[in-house]
């Protein structure tokens, strides 16, 4: 089916899927929370840590939230994977969930999942793709001596930080840079264009058609 259009009086319902703080989430929040327009909400937050912290955040802003572990009564890796992934299309079927948008969330969706959810999953990650995918961006930038880095907003498909990109921001490296500073500075310019990302997706402005962005 076409992926609806959201509006102001019937918002697209969204899911965010997190594994920590939330703080890219809670910007969002803030962002919709001071839109007059806004053309998507924060119907359910799931996180596949107990006690993240963004679970809490989600709970203040009077969201449904859960968090969904990994099955440990299944030893088979693959069969625990895709049960959990079985339980978290659980909860998107039970919310009426239209779109997904993963906020930190820490673990690497499934060829199945994503093929079931295809055009509908957008991701932010801390670097300049298609340069330093994977988890370890920042200790990457920091060791290849790069002297720029930033975010890529990308809608996900079955490969590692491969798939189509929406937009990206760049911030500057300095030579004293930890990992712990740069992410910061990063953090900043993806609470920033994330969120406005989502609110073009929304209004149908972007969509993926065949592995290529449509801009409208």
């Amino acid at each position: 089916m076409p992926l609806r259009v959201g509006t102001p009086e019937d918002p697209m319902r969204l899911a965010v899927l997190i594994s920590g703080s939330g703080s890219g989430m809670e910007a969002l929040l803030h962002h919709v929370e001071e839109s007059e327009t806004s053309c998507h909400i924060t119907a359910l937050v799931l996180s596949d840590r107990l006690g993240a912290k963004g679970l809490l955040i989600a709970e203040n802003h009077g969201i449904e939230n859960f968090a969904i572990s990994l099955p440990n009564s299944i030893i088979d890796l693959n069969s625990k994977r895709l049960k959990h992934e079985e339980l978290i299309e659980e909860k998107l079927s039970s919310h009426n969930i239209e779109a997904i948008i993963l906020s930190g969330y820490m673990r690497l969706l499934s060829p199945n999942f994503v093929s079931r959810w295809e055009g509908r999953i957008l991701n932010i990650h801390p670097s300049l793709l298609p340069k330093h995918p994977g988890a370890h961006a920042h200790q990457d930038v920091l060791s290849a001596g790069d002297s720029i880095s930033g975010c890529t907003v990308h809608f996900v498909d079955a490969g590692m930080d491969t798939g189509a990109i929406i937009s990206q921001s760049q911030v500057p490296v300095f030579p004293d840079d930890s990992i712990e500073s740069l992410q910061e500075r990063v953090k900043v310019v993806e609470h920033q264009i994330y969120p406005l990302a989502i609110d073009d997706f929304a209004e149908g402005k972007i969509r993926i058609i065949d592995g290529q962005i449509i801009r409208k």
